[in-house]
């Protein structure tokens, strides 16, 4: 890409202080953008047997990635499972950014285990607050803040599970649910000129897989290797570029050929 238009924009990346929210963070940075590195600052404890599957990041982990970053980046926390989380933070971002011309919603809630027998009613409500729920909410904001003739895009990161994943049936549905969000808010937010899209990874490595499972994972994917977060991060800076202005409502699976 020759310009990306993204230099000088600020950009606001949910969960953005580790594993692919980092290499997000990181890909817009290098593209001379200011980013908003938002991160959990202290996590809730599970449920008896009950296991979280993401990562709250250590203390001073997302200040560090932030001063890294430079451009003006700064780390600012929230918790997306309360009420008020995505309002607060849009509010927090833009009070300290003036705008937001990015979002991207990455943060995810996912737990273990997660079958249709073991599955509660709050198992879903954590499941679908954070990853259906607040991104809706986050979008919203961002469209009502957006000032007059200002760029806005938006870039929801779903999953390849959102197809069928047995054994994440919480995950698996609320991040489904966030590809209908995004194509619905695409077509409501286009004629205002902001474009809604989504990247769905498939298994990437992060540092949960170990050397078994990436045997199997090669075995699975047509391109023959798991994905790493960089993968992941050049596609959502294409969708939030110049270059895909006339793209919105779109799914774009980055997965190796993995579950098409």
């Amino acid at each position: 890409m020759l310009d990306t238009g993204l230099a000088d924009q600020n950009v606001l990346v949910t969960g953005g202080s580790a594993n692919i929210g980092a290499a997000i963070s990181r890909a817009f940075a290098a593209q001379g953008a200011r980013v908003a590195v938002h991160y959990l600052a202290r996590e809730s404890s599970a449920p008896e047997d009950t296991e979280w599957e993401h990562v709250t990041p250590a203390a001073g982990e997302a200040d560090r990635l932030a001063d890294e970053l430079g451009n003006g980046s700064f780390a600012v926390s929230g918790d997306l499972s309360e009420p008020d989380g995505a309002t607060g933070l849009v509010h927090e971002v833009a009070s300290r950014a003036g705008s937001i011309n990015v979002l991207v919603n990455n943060a995810a809630h996912c737990e273990s285990p997660d079958t249709l027998d073991t599955i509660t009613r709050a198992s879903l409500d954590r499941h679908y607050q954070v990853n259906t729920l607040a991104p809706a909410i986050l979008t919203a904001e961002v469209a009502r803040l957006r000032r007059a003739g200002e760029p806005l895009c938006v870039v929801n990161i779903t999953t390849d599970a959102a197809r069928a994943f047995p054994g994440q049936t919480g995950y698996g549905t609320s991040k489904a649910a966030l590809e209908a969000l995004t194509r619905s808010t695409a077509l409501d937010l286009a004629p205002r000129g902001i474009r809604v899209n989504a990247v769905a990874p498939g298994p990437v490595q992060t540092g949960w897989m170990g050397e078994e499972l990436l045997a199997r994972v090669r075995e699975v994917v047509p391109m023959g290797r798991a994905g790493e977060p960089a993968d992941v991060a050049d596609a959502v800076v294409y969708l939030a570029s110049h270059q895909a202005r006339w793209i919105t409502g779109q799914i774009l699976q980055v997965a190796g050929g993995h579950a098409l």
